[in-house]
């Protein structure tokens, strides 16, 4: 393992571990999770609190994914990790803005 893949993992692996908790702590959470930051979901809004929070832990677990395995990747090829970490952070972003709208309709009252 070169100096290159030290550093992928020190940065993909606490990336991936904030990601999976925040899916874990979407899916445990008892009031209705947010996405965007300074706002909050009123629980009369949703419909289905659990399945909703279930929704968003299963959207950010999956997002989580993508650096778990760039960090496995950053150990044997540097650079196709770069790609990936690189891709998931722009187009990831965007479709977790698609998913997460798509839960929000899909529970809302």
């Amino acid at each position: 393992m070169n100096t290159d893949s030290i550093v992928m993992l020190c940065i993909l692996v606490p990336l991936a571990i904030f990601f999976t908790g925040i899916g874990i702590y979407a899916w445990k959470r008892k009031k209705p999770m947010w996405f965007w930051s300074g706002s909050t979901v009123n629980e009369n809004e949703i419909t289905d609190v659990p399945a909703y929070n279930r929704a968003n832990g299963i959207m950010w677990i999956c997002y989580s994914l993508i650096f778990w395995t760039a960090a496995v990747l950053g150990i044997f090829k540097t650079g196709v990790a770069g790609i990936l970490t690189g891709l998931g952070a722009v187009v990831g972003a965007v479709v977790l803005i698609v998913v997460y709208k798509k839960i929000y309709s899909k529970y809302r009252r």
